[in-house]
């Protein structure tokens, strides 16, 4: 691929692959998006290097590592080490909480969960505003809830009305070009920044295939595309997580390797929801490279199968695409989710703890559930996981760490929240 410049669910509504239309949305008021934006990239770590010797027969130096940008700081190995087995694995599960419902005190206390997300249709600022401080509250002063929201802009935003401004669906901006998903993923990022909000569940890195075009519901159908070639995809995935990180905002890179190339939403069906053609080295993956060249710090894992990599297993549970592909062929190094594995048909016949141990197996590490009553039962499997070997315990960890870290970017280490 080549190199771009760095541009400066449900039960209802749910998560990305995920996401159903919302009628009736003309009240919502429609804002000038703030046209700054600056270029620029995210610091990358170097490779160990040998130095040369001082003279005839001395023994090379070995330098050490300068650290990557996603090693673990002192502070994140040191909250670590204070956190019992049970407050790892919880950093582990992501909990939707739906519009006019109230958190549940035990998705934090009990059960510690690593963050929420909203579902469904937010209008009222006031009651996002609540909402965010109820999870801060409810969690340790030291571990606070890393706090997310599906707002990708047209029919896909969960913020509506007073609580955030409209934005145009990817499908409009990317006829348009970069610039304007630049301009729009500003006030996205703008907008959830002012809520409390420290991840966007976007943008979708998804190429639809021009042969299905509307035919692929997930994505297509909604108009949740930038296009259908990838370059021009790519180059408008890296203005929006650039536009998304100089707000102050994680975007979440979805549904990896892509969805559009299958005919079913994941969230509606168990049927249609193989992808026959997506290979490891295929052009539609370019877009997804891109936002991680970009800084994506989230990549969201799809649960539709792709034959070609691997047919035995949905994306999310499939070593050869979480480990070997995103994690070693294109170098994603942040924190990998699932899409929602609580409400969703495509994960529905397999039980709620293989759901948990199977992902974190294939290489994965944060669950996003859609249904909070599951959480316990998801905590209840990684740490008895862990507690498996010692193998099991580091990955664990590994994936906590990957968190933790996610969370100190996002300015809530050492802050409250």
């Amino acid at each position: 691929m080549r190199r771009r410049q760095l541009l400066a669910l449900s039960p209802a509504l749910a998560l990305a692959a995920c996401t159903s239309p919302e009628q009736g949305d003309g009240a919502d008021p429609v804002l000038p998006a703030d046209p700054e934006a600056t270029s620029g990239g995210e610091e990358e770590g170097s490779n160990p290097t040998r130095g040369e010797g001082t003279g005839s027969g001395d023994e090379p130096e070995q330098t050490e590592p300068a650290p990557g940008p996603w090693d673990p700081s002192e502070q994140v190995t040191g909250l670590l080490e204070q956190l019992t087995p049970r407050e790892v694995a919880g950093q582990l599960v992501m909990v939707g909480i739906m519009a006019g419902s109230t958190l549940p005190s035990e998705i934090l206390r009990e059960h510690h969960a690593g963050g929420i997300f909203l579902l469904d249709v937010w209008r009222d600022p006031g009651q996002v505003d609540r909402t965010v401080a109820a999870a801060r509250e409810g969690s340790r002063p030291e571990l606070p809830p890393l706090v997310a929201v599906d707002q990708e802009g047209g029919q896909v935003r969960m913020l509506r009305g007073d609580a955030a401004r409209r934005t145009p669906s990817a499908e409009e901006l990317g006829e348009t070009g970069p610039d304007a998903v630049g301009d729009a993923y500003t006030s996205i990022g703008e907008d959830l920044a002012a809520r409390g909000i420290h991840v966007a569940f976007s943008p979708v890195a998804d190429v639809v295939d021009p042969a299905l075009g509307p035919a692929n519901e997930p994505v297509g159908g909604l108009g949740r595309g930038f296009g259908t070639d990838p370059a021009h995809v790519g180059d408008c995935v890296m203005a929006a997580v650039q536009s998304l990180h100089d707000a102050g905002t994680g975007a979440t890179l979805k549904h990896f390797p892509g969805l559009g190339r299958v005919e079913q939403n994941t969230d509606h069906s168990a049927e249609g929801i193989i992808d026959d053609t997506t290979t490891i080295e295929d052009p539609f993956l370019d877009s997804f490279r891109a936002g991680i060249d970009a800084g994506a710090e989230l990549v969201m894992l799809a649960s539709a199968t792709y034959a070609q990599i691997d047919s035995e297993a949905p994306a999310m549970f499939s070593r050869a695409v979480v480990t070997d592909l995103l994690r070693g062929r294109l170098g994603f190094e942040g924190v990998a989710v699932t899409d929602d594995i609580g409400a969703a048909k495509a994960v529905a016949a397999v039980p709620v703890p293989e759901r948990a141990t199977r992902f974190l197996d294939a290489g994965g590490d944060v669950l996003l559930t859609a249904d909070p009553s599951i959480t316990g039962q998801l905590v209840d499997a990684i740490q008895e996981w862990a507690s498996r070997g010692p193998e099991q315990e580091q990955r664990v960890r590994d994936s906590a760490a990957r968190m933790l870290t996610l969370k100190e970017r996002r300015g809530l280490l050492g802050s409250g929240g």
